[in-house]
């Protein structure tokens, strides 16, 4: 659940799903509070790679092998659930690099190296197959590290059951993390100390791999306890709509970016339509470059060249001056995408919609209010209910996919 990120915000997008409120992921870098105590990793003694008990009592296995983990998946074959975690850092790519992953099946902890070149494939294919109930907190940034490893067009995880958006519908409130969860319906108190740990660096020190399986030994718990209240509330299916919206959301491509500029609304269409021309091509650079967006040119740039586009290829050059990692093999064809006429079918782009104001502000206040009391009589977070894009959409008289679901049904009469 730990994460150092220099990617986020780099999107004009930001991508909202059922899962409200603070994550159990830490935006963090650095190394602190490790021991010189090691633990499994490259170097260690082969005995070291085998099944252990850290210095918490937890006890867990080490895997840093394709062979070790094959047989461990068939020995796990059979079983309804497992718990899963990710330690990733993201500071100088577009794709997290995956630092460890963690796996629950009953009381059976392992943790998985993937800096050993362990494919980690044939963990993707167990945890894409129908059937199976996979456990994880807090999932969404664990997802995206997660994608690459998935066929494209298949998500992540299938069957993910994300124990935060979970408690809220069981309840609990909205964005708990992980700590606070396993405390209220467990009564162990975790520990803080790896959350600003280098999770790349080897050997992770005995503190890390304590820190690390305690991430995944109480979700079999949980799952548990939040099924049953799940069930008792008959939002058992309301939920895992919104788990499956979250995971065939993840790492998945914005095909109109240009609509999180919402301060160039007024810009005419072309100009948006070149905007999103330019925003997508940044996209696939940074995917195929594994660099973050903001890297090769930030939002502000973005809109810039827009606004006031380079005369030539060597005034953009000068002003892609500092740019953290544009190619300058590129700029020939970012000035060509920049001056280059419109196809036809670039031109039809949906609009940066307009600031809501005036008497559409009020409507829009009014349904808030309505769904307010809405969550109220359901006994659920109003953001998790009705979140504000929801309300800004039906006042633009425009209808996203969620309220095809469970949301339409509960908001029938607040968004009429």
């Amino acid at each position: 659940m730990t994460e150092a990120s220099g990617n986020s915000g780099n999107s004009g997008n930001s991508g909202n799903s059922g899962n409200s409120g603070n994550s159990g992921n830490s935006g963090n870098s650095g190394n602190s509070g490790n021991s010189g105590n090691t633990a499994p990793g490259p170097g260690a003694e082969p005995a070291a790679r085998g099944t252990g008990t850290g210095s918490a009592g937890v006890s867990m296995a080490w895997i840093d092998s394709d062979a070790a983990l094959v047989a461990l998946l068939a020995r796990w074959d059979a079983a309804p659930a497992l718990g899963l975690d990710t330690e990733f850092m993201r500071v100088h790519t577009f794709w997290p690099e995956l630092a460890l992953v963690q796996v629950q099946v009953g009381a059976e902890t392992v943790l998985i190296d993937p800096k050993a070149k362990v494919d980690l494939r044939t963990l993707s294919e167990r945890v894409r197959r129908p059937g199976r109930v996979v456990i994880m907190h807090s999932a969404s940034e664990d997802l995206i590290a997660l994608a690459p490893l998935a066929p494209d067009g298949e998500p992540p995880i299938v069957g993910l059951f994300d124990t935060q958006i979970a408690a809220a519908f069981a309840g609990l409130g909205p964005g708990l993390g992980y700590q606070r969860l396993v405390a209220e319906l467990t009564g162990v108190e975790l520990a803080k100390g790896e959350t600003r740990s280098d999770w790349l660096k080897r050997p992770l020190s005995a503190q890390q791999l304590v820190y690390a399986a305690a991430d995944v030994v109480h979700l079999p718990a949980l799952h548990e306890q939040l099924e049953a209240r799940l069930a008792s509330r008959s939002m058992r299916a309301w939920f895992q709509e919104d788990c499956d919206r979250l995971c065939a959301s993840s790492g998945a491509d914005d095909l109109q970016p240009h609509l999180a500029f919402t301060s160039l609304w007024r810009l005419a269409p072309e100009h948006q339509a070149r905007l999103r021309r330019v925003l997508r091509w940044r996209e696939a650079l940074a995917r195929r470059i594994d660099r973050p967006r903001a890297w090769i040119f930030d939002n502000a740039l973005a809109g810039s060249l827009i606004e006031t586009p380079p005369a030539d290829a060597n005034a953009l050059a000068e002003r892609l001056r500092g740019q953290r990692s544009f190619p300058r093999r590129e700029i020939g064809t970012l000035f060509d995408l920049l001056s280059a006429p419109l196809a036809p079918e670039e031109v039809e782009v949906p609009p940066i919609p307009a600031p809501i104001r005036g008497e559409a502000a009020a409507r829009m206040n009014e349904a808030r209010t309505r769904a307010a009391a809405r969550a109220t009589e359901l006994d659920l977070p109003p953001a998790l209910l009705c979140p504000r894009r929801l309300l800004e959409a039906w006042v633009r008289e425009e209808r996203p996919a969620e309220l095809d679901g469970w949301r339409g049904q509960a908001l029938a009469g607040c968004l009429g």
